[in-house]
């Protein structure tokens, strides 16, 4: 199990006419628990996002936690099946969208969501949990955009 995804990358020349900059294929991908594979596309340091800064590449870029503060995240999640457990929250509003197979998100201890391929989501930091409970693996697109506020609402 691991993730494969080609992306490509568009940018500028010196005299301004469209590039594409980067065509690659499975870069940046690390494994923090069993059954969970990612692969990180992108990443932005600040938000609006500066268009004109240099063409190197940001899916390297080391992120603390889930997200860069005052930044974001663009990153392809393969959850097997029978994956390890682990609650958490976001620091981020993530828009996710499952590609292949189903996947349940956990909400606390009574709220669980079934999501399938062409299921999106809307995640704004709630403390969540990932479950794989099928026999494919699941594979979900996800933007993580930095937010603030408290998110411990009431």
């Amino acid at each position: 199990m691991s993730v494969n995804v080609r992306r490509v990358v568009t940018g500028h020349d010196s005299e301004g006419k469209p590039v594409v900059l980067m065509d690659d294929r499975g870069l940046h991908t690390s494994s923090w628990r069993p059954q969970m594979n990612q692969q990180q596309l992108w990443t932005t340091q600040d938000l609006p996002v500066d268009l004109c800064e240099d063409g190197k590449d940001k899916g390297g870029r080391s992120v603390a936690g889930t997200t860069i503060p005052g930044g974001s995240v663009f990153k392809i999640v393969e959850f097997g099946p029978g994956v390890t457990p682990r609650s958490h929250q976001t620091d981020s509003i993530d828009y996710a969208v499952v590609i292949s197979g189903d996947i349940e998100m956990e909400l606390g201890d009574d709220v669980v969501v079934k999501l399938s391929a062409g299921d999106t989501l809307v995640q704004r930091g709630t403390v969540h949990n990932w479950v794989n409970r099928g026999d494919k693996p699941c594979l979900i697109a996800f933007v993580l955009i930095s937010s603030t506020g408290n998110t411990a609402f009431g």
